[in-house]
């Protein structure tokens, strides 16, 4: 045990100064899972500088089964209560599309406002189903990281929104760690394979993925848009706040705003 030295008299610093606000333009709060390895820094990577990402982390465990993604859920309300208490956030993220797929959007945005009241909630299947919507997309082409039968799942979350599937692939990988270990140019490789002449759009699934960083090559290459996990919520957490200053570098979706729901 560290003791304290009662022989040190502390000065007092007598500068005369105005705090900095802490994100000036807003808040948002990530719940990530325990295992993510990327998720943080991709969405802080599109993330304007005058917003502040804060992020929290829910249980779960690996490998990446439908079983296991349905199981964490019920940490959300805990977790939700751990982003910056007393303070607040102004929308809060779940971080996992997989998850959302197999659990539901609306009973994950019920759990987290079970811990965080009120609170704005958005998430990638909702966010990504509300991004192909605003660029037009109907008829998509998809592609994950997962095992065949979480991707199923993502691809089902779509159909029963009204959208049609031209092709879908997976990587066929299970643990976040080798999600995250995808490299860029392989995902890009992915999404132009997995492109159809019939599809409206592209869309990446998953945010344990680095894919944000290639939608403007993928898009180009393509002549469609693309649509990924993390780049989605990002664009929806933004228009949620409010958020009017322009976003760059991660494709078309952000000269688009968001459509209501029927």
């Amino acid at each position: 045990m560290m003791s304290v030295s009662t022989a040190v008299t502390p000065e007092p610093v007598n500068l005369s100064y105005s705090p900095d606000p802490v994100g000036p333009a807003g808040r948002i709060g990530l719940i990530t899972l325990a295992t993510d390895f990327n998720s943080e820094d991709d969405l802080r990577g599109i993330l304007p500088a005058d917003v502040r990402l804060f992020t929290t982390r829910i249980e779960n465990a690996n490998p990446v089964t439908v079983e296991n993604l349905r199981a964490m859920a019920n940490d959300l309300p805990r977790a939700a209560r751990t982003l910056l208490p007393g303070y607040g956030v102004d929308v809060a993220i779940f971080g996992c599309t997989s998850g959302t797929a197999v659990t539901g959007s609306d009973k994950i945005a019920a759990l987290i406002n079970q811990g965080m009241p009120g609170v704005s909630v958005t998430n990638p299947l909702l966010a990504g189903e509300l991004a192909l919507k605003a660029v037009g997309a109907q008829k998509i082409a998809i592609v994950t990281p997962y095992l065949a039968d979480v991707t199923r799942s993502v691809a089902d979350g779509f159909i029963n929104k009204g959208f049609t599937t031209t092709r879908v692939m997976g990587f066929g990988l299970d643990n976040d760690f080798d999600m995250t270990a995808l490299p860029p140019d392989a995902i890009l490789k992915a999404a132009l394979n997995a492109d159809t002449p019939d599809a409206d759009a592209v869309f990446i699934s998953c945010t344990a993925i680095r894919s944000a960083e290639i939608v403007a090559e993928a898009e180009q290459q393509l002549g469609k848009p693309v649509i990924t996990s993390n780049q989605a919520l990002i664009w929806h957490a933004l228009h949620l706040m409010k958020y009017t200053k322009p976003v760059t570098g991660f494709g078309t979706l952000f000269d688009h705003a968001p459509q209501p729901l029927k």
